[in-house]
């Protein structure tokens, strides 16, 4: 019998993906997998937060629990309190109802569905991604129907911020594009701007028009403050300004499995919020219909009860704590091998990656001789590390570094 679908080509390669089946595939018994963007605990495994399973443990002896379907926006309260933790409690776009909440499946499929909204209502189809950027976001928007093109972020031979590049191609951009900016913690750099630069960058994309569509992937994952990693998307809201905002939970209360997020779109007045929400309804519908309940009921029990909200702010501080204390521990580790070169970029950076500055020959070493996996980009995820192999990655990097140019 023919084939129909005979004619489908393999997939191109993942480079992330590449990476994970060869750790998987690797025999040794001390293999390290630095390229999954997930949080581990000491011991190398998954944390499921205390305060989650106490949510979980309420939600579950509740009899006025169920599973029906939640409307297209998803759960009210979670929209409601989601839109509060990024935008502020004061939030005058929240007071003034000018602000658009739904929830969403995790961040990809907030950005998706800002995408596919855009795409259809906004007369400007460019779009900018920082260069480099988290590697899913051209996919994202390319297939919604907007063209990507890149602003300078990153300084190779600073290991550090591009800031007067990134300020030129921004205000080279066509008036009323795109612009996609990360709120904080950048994937995969680990590079921020200042406060100081966040406004002048605010400046630029408000004189030029632009719409900014804010990827808050990381909210209290950078520094272990919620508003402290917040305080760029309130920058650009305090202007009275236009601006989306993609949330994600999945590192913030770790919860990756349940795909749980939001897409938050800040208009100039009530009477645009109302029409962009009806708008985006009509996105959702033909795309899943209806987000799932169990992620949002967590996050709802969490932010609403001050106790639980309390208890989420220390452990999300622990795990923000623990990731700055891997950053030091792999420096110093580094800097007591003598290892050629400037360093100080791994406790420069900040939040869940750290951009190595190692090239792909020297990745790939690392791989074959020490079982080290990490992007071929040189990213690694610091909340892999431990204390136990922070020694046999830094004994790597050394090796790497001063064999391969």
């Amino acid at each position: 019998m023919s084939s129909i679908l005979s004619n489908v080509l393999p997939a191109p390669e993942d480079p992330v993906l590449s990476v994970i089946f060869a750790c998987r595939d690797d025999p040794c018994p001390v293999k390290l997998n630095l390229s999954v963007g997930a949080y581990q605990t000491e011991e190398g495994k998954p944390l499921v937060l205390e305060v989650v399973r106490k949510a979980e443990q309420q939600l579950a002896n509740d009899l006025y629990c169920d599973k029906g379907y939640l409307p297209i926006d998803g759960l009210a309260d979670f929209n409601k309190f989601s839109a509060k933790l990024i935008l502020g409690d004061d939030s005058h776009a929240v007071k003034e109802n000018r602000v658009v909440s739904i929830q969403c499946l995790s961040g990809t499929g907030s950005l998706r569905v800002g995408a596919e909204f855009l795409a259809k209502h906004h007369q400007q189809r460019v779009i900018f991604v920082p260069n480099p950027t988290w590697g899913n976001h051209p996919f994202i928007f390319t297939l919604a129907g907007l063209s990507v093109e890149y602003f300078r972020y990153y300084d190779p031979h600073t290991r550090g911020l591009d800031f007067e590049g990134m300020l030129e191609d921004l205000g080279a951009a066509p008036s009323g594009a795109l612009v996609v900016l990360q709120a904080c913690a950048h994937n995969p750099t680990g590079i921020d701007p200042t406060l100081e630069q966040w406004e002048q960058i605010r400046q630029i994309v408000r004189s030029k028009g632009l719409l900014p569509f804010f990827d808050n992937a990381y909210q209290g994952f950078a520094s272990g403050n919620l508003d402290s990693d917040a305080q760029s998307v309130r920058m650009f809201v305090a202007d009275g300004g236009e601006c989306l905002i993609a949330q994600s939970f999945a590192k913030n209360m770790g919860l990756y499995g349940e795909r749980i997020g939001a897409l938050t779109i800040v208009c100039t007045s009530e009477d645009v919020a109302r029409k962009v929400k009806s708008q985006l309804l009509l996105v959702v519908r033909p795309m899943y219909l209806s987000p799932p309940i169990h992620g949002a009921s967590i996050v709802t029990t969490i932010l609403k009860n001050s106790d639980m909200y309390k208890d989420w702010t220390i452990e999300l501080k622990g795990m923000a704590d623990r990731i700055i204390s891997m950053r030091q521990q792999l420096y110093e580790a580094i800097q007591a091998r003598g290892t050629p070169g400037d360093w100080s970029h791994i406790i420069k950076q900040i939040g869940m990656f750290s951009f190595t500055g190692l090239n792909e020959k020297q990745v790939r070493m690392m791989a074959k001789e020490y079982h080290i996996y990490m992007t071929y980009d040189g990213r690694i995820s610091m909340a892999g590390l431990s204390s136990k192999t922070v020694p046999q990655v830094a004994d790597a990097i050394h090796a790497a570094v001063t064999r391969i140019p």
